[in-house]
């Protein structure tokens, strides 16, 4: 039996499933709190992936900053051996990368008395003014700057040395006992 088309016009939206229950599509409510709840969803995963990606830069930076500190250990260690302390001056105002058998794909270069806005964020750089390494941040929602408020976080060599403790040594000038990559001034980064 064929329904005219008056009996067509006036087909309920909801149609009768099995069991005689009612079916119907979402109303536009339940589909406005789908939506929201999508979009807040999101936001919180951007939110999170930032902070991920912020502490990916900074284990990045103190990877590098790692591996000089490597090889300023191996360069003090050949000196040492070589007999040759007074060598160690030279080493501290060298470029430290300078050091590593491989320059990272990041390091800028050298300037003199460079800016945060000398070089791309996310650079190394060697500020040949001050002889002092310098990582430019890219993420920097987290970090606290030191003193001069720039967001960017500067590194030198610092070399250590001590007075003999050995009595018939005590009038002697102090000896040389180490040798670190530092940053120049403290900073918080999370």
């Amino acid at each position: 039996m064929s329904k005219s088309p008056r009996q067509q016009a006036v087909t309920p939206l909801c149609k009768r499933g099995a069991g005689g229950i009612f079916q119907r599509g979402f109303t536009l409510i339940e589909l406005i709190v789908v939506i929201i709840i999508v979009v807040v969803m999101a936001g919180l995963f951007i939110n999170r992936m930032l902070f991920y990606v912020e502490q990916a830069e900074k284990t990045a930076m103190e990877t590098v900053a790692g591996s000089i500190q490597s090889a300023l250990t191996m360069q003090y260690g050949e000196i040492l051996t070589r007999g040759k302390p007074s060598d160690v001056a030279a080493l501290a105002q060298d470029n430290p990368i300078n050091w590593l058998q491989k320059k990272p794909r990041n390091y800028a270069g050298e300037f003199y008395d460079p800016t945060p806005l000398s070089v791309e964020s996310g650079n190394w750089m060697f500020d040949l003014k001050t002889r002092d390494l310098i990582y430019v941040l890219r993420n920097a929602d987290n970090f606290k700057p030191g003193r001069d408020g720039k967001k960017w976080v500067r590194f030198h060599v610092v070399v250590s040395h001590e007075l003999s403790r050995l009595p018939s040594l005590q009038d002697a000038p102090a000896e040389l006992t180490g040798i670190v990559l530092a940053p120049v001034e403290p900073y918080a980064w999370f």
